[in-house]
């Protein structure tokens, strides 16, 4: 058991179906079963194709695909599968027809797993094709079989992870009878081969290594060199006749006869790169990364003979293939698309048992928060409501009040003198006009004229001519100010609250994430062992509750200061109308 299956189950809400969807790249599995029944296998997924633009656009069908299946942590719960991966199966997408494979390599602790499947048929330009893997039976015995995952006419391949030596993996059995290269654990696909410009591989003549100019001949291979140098990658010779493949100064090329092919394109030094010659009825095709480098004669004869594999290479090999057949521009495509990292071509996605459901990324983070992270996350759902309220609701009063102010405004701007004047017909048409009622500037007008009609009906009593001061103006002017700074903190009231959500929001997420982060760390301390796998489930539900303290500030910090400037406009607007209402007062009433 690994750290991440002891450290898991500890964690509220965290299951098998978690650790399974974490993943950068996404995989995807379903699971019909062929001679065994569905529920004696735990789990499942679909491995599906994209041969259209968005994928690996392939243009010409392609039968009989040896593709390559990466498993990784990212894809794959070990600890859910047999050490050995015993008890993986592959299906069609039917769920029902069992697919023949082999296992490169599986490696349960470092969680790292290639393995070769033999892919029926991939349709051209169409997203319909899939495949389906189920694991997690401790009963089953493996029916990996290397020999069946490839046809007929594959002569040789070459994997370079076998412990005894260089072995074909082809029902064939062209195996080396020497070998000087280095044997590399970190290749692109498991181990590799590796030549300092003296090493060499001999493969022994066979009844089966041979090829002829009809049915033609396909050779590939994953390339890294060392440098732009020379360097042959295969050679073959049978008397007069031979076929070579290599480059010179770097450029791809293949040699048969008096005839010679090159590339149009140099290999790139220190990188990987698959390389592949197809030939047959005088004509050849030179492929860099399933790209077309190059085509034209190639005088290739029939030929037998033993083959030499590697002379003067500086650099690493990997995946050597041999087909006594012509492969299609298809299946060279779709060949080094899915012997690629992160391809394109393929992509997994989780299933539930017997459905079509996906578990989302989105859906495991959440499934993975803790209790801790819970309670931060729901004072922030809280904290977010209830900003969203305030500028809702603040929006939806600006906007009333933005327009009873400017109806208001017109109005006063054409009838200023009625509307000063008090019992005027005009002034009682605004006092009862409901279309104001949301007008903190209709509301002071009706404050200042009160103003004025009370000193009006003293002087009258008193039988003095109806007139302002100074002295009434700056009474005045106290009263509507006083009415204004109760406008101002009605327009105000709430915002406080955004301005907590922008500074505590972000706060409480951090503090939800430190916390997580504690909880993570002391659960791999007690288990006393550390991977990253271990390591990444707890720290990506940590990080939700500080993305959940963003989701709330950000929308409450652009909330605020669009509400701040319609606030601002809406004060100054009332400001401006307090000393027109007293300046036009002043020039009607002044005696």
């Amino acid at each position: 058991m690994n750290v991440r299956s002891r450290i898991l189950p500890s964690l509220p809400t965290c299951s098998r179906t978690i650790a399974l969807a974490l993943a950068t790249a996404i995989v995807v599995l379903a699971l019909p079963l062929s001679g065994h029944a569905a529920e004696e296998w735990e789990h499942k997924k679909k491995l599906s194709f994209d041969t259209t633009a968005s994928g690996v656009e392939i243009k010409t069908d392609v039968t009989q695909l040896p593709m390559l299946v990466r498993l990784h942590s990212g894809n794959f719960v070990f600890s859910e599968a047999r050490p050995d991966g015993a008890d993986l199966r592959f299906f069609a997408a039917d769920g029902k027809t069992p697919l023949t494979y082999h296992i490169e390599n599986f490696d349960a602790t470092n969680e790292l797993a290639n393995i070769w499947v033999n892919v029926p048929k991939l349709t051209a330009n169409a997203k319909t094709d899939a495949l389906v893997v189920v694991w997690g039976n401790p009963k089953a015995e493996s029916v990996a079989s290397a020999a069946k995952t490839y046809d007929a006419a594959q002569v040789f391949v070459y994997h370079f992870g076998d412990a005894q030596g260089v072995k074909d993996a082809s029902v064939n059995a062209n195996h080396a009878k020497s070998s000087n290269a280095k044997v590399v654990t970190a290749g692109p696909i498991g181990a590799a081969a590796a030549f300092d410009g003296t090493a060499r591989i001999d493969v022994p003549a066979s009844a089966t290594l041979k090829f002829g100019s009809a049915s033609g001949v396909t050779f590939s291979a994953l390339v890294k060199p060392a440098a732009t140098d020379d360097g042959v990658l295969y050679a073959q010779r049978d008397g007069a006749q031979s076929l070579t493949i290599g480059y010179k100064a770097g450029t791809l090329y293949a040699s048969a006869g008096a005839t010679t092919l090159n590339a149009s394109v140099a290999l790139k030094p220190a990188v990987w790169q698959h390389v592949a010659l197809v030939a047959a009825a005088g004509k050849a095709t030179l492929y860099v990364d399933g790209i077309d480098v190059g085509n034209g004669a190639l005088a290739l004869a029939d030929m037998a003979g033993e083959a030499t594999i590697g002379q003067g290479v500086r650099g690493e090999l990997d995946e050597i293939n041999l087909s006594a057949t012509a492969r299609s521009a298809g299946t060279i495509l779709a060949q080094a698309s899915s012997q690629s990292a992160d391809s394109p071509l393929s992509s997994f996605s989780e299933e539930a048992a017997g459905g079509e459901a996906s578990t989302s990324t989105f859906m495991i983070l959440m499934n993975a928060v803790t209790l801790d992270g819970w309670i931060v996350i729901g004072l922030l759902i809280v904290m977010a409501i209830v900003s969203f309220y305030v500028m809702i609701s603040k929006a939806i009063i600006l906007g009333r009040i933005k327009k009873a102010n400017n109806l208001f405004l017109a109005v006063f701007k054409q009838k200023s003198t009625e509307l000063l004047t008090p019992g005027h017909t005009e002034a009682a048409l605004v006092a009862d006009n409901s279309a104001l009622k949301h007008s903190p500037i209709k509301r002071l007008y009706a404050i200042g004229l009160h103003e004025i009609s009370h000193r009006f009906a003293t002087q009258s009593a008193a039988g003095k001519a109806n007139s302002l001061g100074a002295t009434s103006i700056d009474s005045i002017r106290a009263a509507l100010e006083a009415s204004m700074l109760r406008e101002n903190q009605k327009l105000n009231s709430g915002i406080v609250l955004l301005t907590i959500a922008i500074a505590g929001g972000p706060f409480l997420g951090l503090l939800g994430t430190v916390v997580g982060v504690m909880i993570t760390f002391a659960a791999i301390a007690a288990a006393g062992d550390v991977n990253v796998n271990a390591i990444a489930p707890g720290i990506a539900a940590a990080l939700v509750a500080t993305v959940a303290g963003l989701v709330v500030a950000i929308p409450a910090l652009f909330g605020y200061n669009w509400l701040a400037s319609q606030i601002k406009n809406a004060t100054g607007d009332t400001s401006v109308f307090v000393e027109e209402f007293l300046t036009r007062s002043a020039e009607v009433y002044t005696s």
